[in-house]
């Protein structure tokens, strides 16, 4: 039996697979999680394209996307427009 780490950028097949995942990494306000995660969906859809797409290298996205790394809101940005997404802005739920 081989085992191989788990990617979940084999699994965003839809749409609604990849909004599902990024408000689930949105949920819990890290960051770090959250450009993460989005990096996982940029590698669903092709980094190379999402880069082209959001005028970027692909290693430098890659780097911003990581786990470790740091996007600024800019390359935000970018890579929600390259993905057909935008930043939205809405009132927590009551506690």
């Amino acid at each position: 039996m081989e085992l191989r780490p788990f990617d979940p950028a084999r699994y965003l097949e839809t749409e609604e697979d990849i909004l599902f995942y990024l408000e689930a990494a949105m949920e819990g306000n890290d960051a770090k999680h959250i450009a993460s995660a989005l990096g996982d969906v940029a590698r669903s859809k092709g980094m190379s394209e999402i880069a082209r797409k959001a005028g970027l290298g692909r290693q430098a996205l890659y780097s911003a996307l990581s786990e470790n790394g740091n996007p600024t809101l800019e390359t935000l940005v970018a890579v929600l427009g390259a993905l057909g997404l935008e930043l939205t802005i809405q009132k927590r739920a009551a506690a």
